[in-house]
């Protein structure tokens, strides 16, 4: 399974929100987009995770980005753990590992889904990929310098 790259051109994917719309990535062209795949709710290190997202999406919304998380949970699990967490951006099911397998989101130890961030710029080119299991506030704080730095260019 080959990862996606920076430079690359990220996966034309569709995908299961939990509120239960299909949205597919191209629909955010023109916008840039973190994406970031996490191993499951409701998780110590995940939750943690989660909600740096929470409490920086205003950051990412006026630097203009969207968030998008990804997790091989079932939308019911992801409603949950929305409401419950108070998460405003799009929760994604990958039940099926689809959407690992398109980024080439590997598995960590053989058995734990990875943690990856992406940050997908306007035109759909992969400007940053960011890998860290436990680090999780880290790729909220990196993506977020990383669609500032994007804004700038514009």
């Amino acid at each position: 399974m080959k990862s996606i790259q920076v430079g690359d051109t990220a996966p034309e994917i569709t995908f299961n929100v939990y509120d239960g719309r299909r949205v597919s990535l191209s629909d955010f062209r023109g916008q840039v987009v973190v994406l970031f795949f996490y191993p499951a709710d409701n998780t110590v290190i995940c939750t943690r995770e989660a909600c740096s997202f929470r409490d920086a999406f205003h950051d990412f919304r006026q630097a203009g980005a969207i968030v998008v998380g990804v997790s091989g949970d079932s939308q019911s699990t992801h409603a949950q753990f929305a409401a419950r967490k108070q998460l405003p951006y799009l929760i994604v099911s990958d039940e099926d590992g689809a959407l690992r397998r398109a980024f080439g989101v590997q598995k960590r130890f053989g058995v734990l889904p990875g943690r990856v961030t992406y940050v997908i710029d306007r035109d759909g080119v992969v400007r940053d990929v960011f890998k860290s299991q436990i680090l999780a506030k880290r790729h909220v704080d990196n993506a977020l310098h990383i669609v500032r730095a994007l804004n700038s260019q514009t």
